[in-house]
């Protein structure tokens, strides 16, 4: 029984319309859904993400509209790292953020590219050799070969990392180094690692992220339940989220951990060439369109409108 990698990684916004003109725009991602936060239903839940909305390159946003800007501190996963194919695409990722306003750096250590999202949440765009099959969303402005691929890495900060130590060794995480982990199941694997953190204690806002997911098989779900509690964690009973089943509980070093199931996914209320089109309600939430769908401001997609035009 091992976990598939990362299943998403949800991160917090204060303007969702600038989110989606980064994401769908620049980044080439695709915004297969559009949703509310189950949690908080008056606020949306974005999801962007390959063409088919496959987990291991889904990158979700809650809109807090104005929320204050947050800072990255202990406990809290402050970079996301993406998988490309090849040198050629970092130069292309260069010259298109650079277009769009947004500065990159070469890493000093690896054939890596770093940058931030308007929100300063950190990204970093890494030549992999890791050898999954890549997870390509399809954009008019980004050429196939030389798009994200979907997830290689989290990085988190922590004080101790080697309290985390026992409950990952319980989740099947294969220890790489010190301060680097290693999820991989049959089919894709991702990477967990730690940096020391900064003096100042981190501050949830706008730019960073609430926690990570971890990709399970429908049927093992709750043996991963009965996992976490053995390694000392105090998980949350399994909670219906309508795409995927899901639990939640916070690992030693403070990073809030999911749990997710590998479907039914995105296509369960919308055919798979509209992913993202309308403001989708689970079951259990549709009552509440009339009341919320109002609340909610408008976005344009840009991927949209740059299909529509031909360019």
């Amino acid at each position: 029984m091992k976990l598939d990698g990362i299943h998403h990684i949800t991160a917090i916004t204060a303007d969702a319309q600038r989110n989606v003109d980064f994401y769908a725009g620049v980044m080439g991602l695709r915004l297969v859904k559009k949703t509310v936060n189950q949690d908080n239903p008056t606020v949306y839940h974005l999801f962007y993400a390959d063409e088919k909305g496959d987990p291991g390159s889904d990158l979700t946003f809650f809109e807090y509209p104005g929320i204050a800007q947050g800072r990255h501190g202990a406990g809290m996963i402050h970079r996301v790292v993406w998988r490309v194919g090849s040198a050629d695409a970092l130069e292309f990722w260069a010259e298109r953020l650079g277009k769009h306003g947004t500065e990159s750096s070469r890493a000093d250590d690896r054939d890596a590219l770093q940058f931030a999202d308007p929100e300063g949440l950190e990204h970093e765009l890494l030549v992999s050799d890791a050898g999954d099959d890549p997870l390509i969303a399809d954009h008019p402005e980004v050429p196939a070969e030389l798009a994200l691929q979907g997830f290689d890495a989290a990085v988190a900060y922590a004080h101790d990392p080697d309290t985390s130590r026992e409950l990952l060794e319980k989740l099947e995480f294969e220890p790489r180094d010190e301060r680097l982990w290693e999820a991989r199941g049959e089919k894709r694997g991702g990477l967990y690692a730690y940096h020391e953190p900064p003096a100042e204690p981190g501050l949830q806002g706008a730019g960073s992220v609430h926690h990570i997911a971890w990709a399970s098989q429908i049927d093992e779900h709750e043996a991963w339940r009965e996992r976490a509690i053995e390694g000392g964690a105090q998980p949350t009973p399994v909670i219906d989220r309508f795409y995927f089943r899901s639990i939640y509980f916070r690992e030693p070093s403070g990073v809030l951990f999911e749990i997710a199931t590998l479907g039914p996914g995105f296509t369960v209320d919308e055919p798979l060439g509209q992913l993202g089109e309308k403001l989708s309600l689970p079951p259990d939430f549709e009552h509440l369109r009339e009341e919320v769908e109002p609340r909610l401001r408008p976005i344009r997609n840009p991927r949209t409108a740059a299909v529509e035009s031909g360019s």
